[in-house]
């Protein structure tokens, strides 16, 4: 952006000084040709004082126009009688002493000052013949003379022409250049303002992704929390509250504390897990129709109630993601089995689709009305199914639960079968 501000600069400062250049050009020319007038006189020309008076008229005319008004320069009509002025007086004095061809000079660079588009060729041709007269020391006497007086001016005017017609060229290039430059320009700051507003934008994208991940992190926490401490002390509440009972059972009494040590075992581990983002450990060292069938034998003999797992379809190696989703919706949705639904059996169907791997978990127990909200007494707000909803769906998939009072519950979870290669 610098380098473009200063070919604007350096532009517009060559184009200030060569206006004031052309400016002060006819006094150069005024003062030369009187020198030369007052000590070299032409024996044909006009009385001296009269030439003169003439000059200083001129000089006059020019100041008024062109020095005191330079505004005027944009107004056509205007400049037009400046012109026909300067020519005007230009032919007297040329006529008065030769010498003052080297103000009638001053036409051929005003022409293109003042005049627009071709009457620059008129005012050309015009000073062309003036200084032809001049450089043949006045207008033609002989034969000879008139020979040399149309050598003179043909010679001027055609290579003012030439000249003209390439100044018009090169000035239309300049202006063009001038143009793109402008525009250039213009576009760089643009692009300097939105490089600034980027950055803004830039920094307000990063607060807001950071924002971002903290949340998501806060949500993941908070679903790890769940599935793993959450559902593991309420087990071992569940394991303690029924050694109390059986007290009198020695056996009894044992395997329920056994129970519940495992499960705080248990916990704790799969909450260390958590932390630092490890698959469970079913998930480790077996695939996901194995860890399915152990959780529902362990959970089975905890609570004492019959669990059927079975699977369908072409059992395949899915994306972590998609089975640790699976995994917790079953660990979830077994938990809700145990704490409300009193049922008697529980069956959990794994099926292998060709896009999608669905996972059904049903209970015989006492259901309840999904319009209607949770009990107060369930300790967990409803937040379990919550939780679960924002597993599956986090992966792009589906869940639904069906239940009425009294004809158990249903709950599916359908999730893309992503492959376990996709990232």
């Amino acid at each position: 952006m610098t380098s473009t501000a200063e070919q604007v600069d350096r532009l517009a400062a060559w184009e200030a000084r060569e206006a004031s250049l052309y400016r002060v050009m006819p006094y150069a020319g005024l003062l030369v040709g009187t020198l030369l007038a007052v000590f070299a006189p032409s024996p044909r020309g006009l009385p001296l004082p009269v030439t003169l008076a003439v000059a200083v008229a001129a000089g006059c005319w020019v100041t008024w126009f062109v020095m005191l008004h330079p505004r005027w320069i944009s107004r056509r009509a205007l400049m037009a009688v400046y012109y026909i002025g300067l020519v005007a007086a230009a032919a007297v004095l040329v006529l008065g002493s030769p010498w003052y061809g080297f103000f009638a000079w001053i036409g051929f660079v005003h022409a293109f000052l003042v005049l627009p588009g071709r009457w620059r060729f008129v005012g050309v041709a015009a000073t062309g013949v003036l200084v032809g007269t001049a450089q043949g020391g006045g207008l033609p006497s002989s034969p000879g003379h008139w020979l040399l007086w149309s050598v003179l001016v043909f010679f001027n005017v055609g290579v003012a022409a030439l000249v003209s017609w390439f100044g018009a060229v090169t000035e239309r290039q300049n202006a063009n250049r001038k143009r793109l430059v402008e525009e250039l320009a213009g576009a760089n700051r643009k692009l300097a303002e939105t490089a600034r507003e980027n950055e803004g934008l830039h920094a307000q994208l990063l607060v807001q992704a950071r924002e971002a991940g903290v949340l998501e992190e806060r949500q993941r926490m908070a679903r790890e929390i769940h599935d793993t401490l959450a559902q593991g002390l309420t087990g071992i509440i569940t394991q303690l509250e029924a050694a109390e009972q059986s007290r009198d059972r020695s056996d009894m009494w044992r395997r329920h504390v056994d129970n519940a040590l495992g499960l705080a075992r248990e916990s704790l581990t799969e909450a260390r897990r958590s932390v630092r983002a490890v698959r469970p450990r079913q998930l480790e060292t077996a695939r996901l129709p194995d860890a399915l069938a152990e959780l529902g034998g362990r959970w089975s003999s905890l609570h004492g109630v019959r669990a059927e797992i079975a699977t369908t379809g072409t059992p395949r190696s899915l994306h972590p993601e998609i089975e640790v989703t699976l995994l917790r919706a079953a660990q979830e949705a077994l938990a809700n089995v145990a704490r409300h639904a009193a049922a008697t059996r529980v069956g959990l169907t794994l099926s292998y689709m060709a896009d999608v791997v669905t996972l059904d978990v049903r209970d015989d127990g006492i259901g309840f009305d999904p319009d209607v909200r949770p009990a107060p007494r369930q300790t967990d707000g409803g937040y379990g199914l919550t939780a679960m909803r924002q597993r599956v769906t986090g992966v792009g998939g589906e869940l639904t639960v069906e239940s009425e009072p009294g004809g158990g519950t249903a709950v599916s979870a359908s999730v893309p079968a992503l492959p376990g290669g996709a990232g």
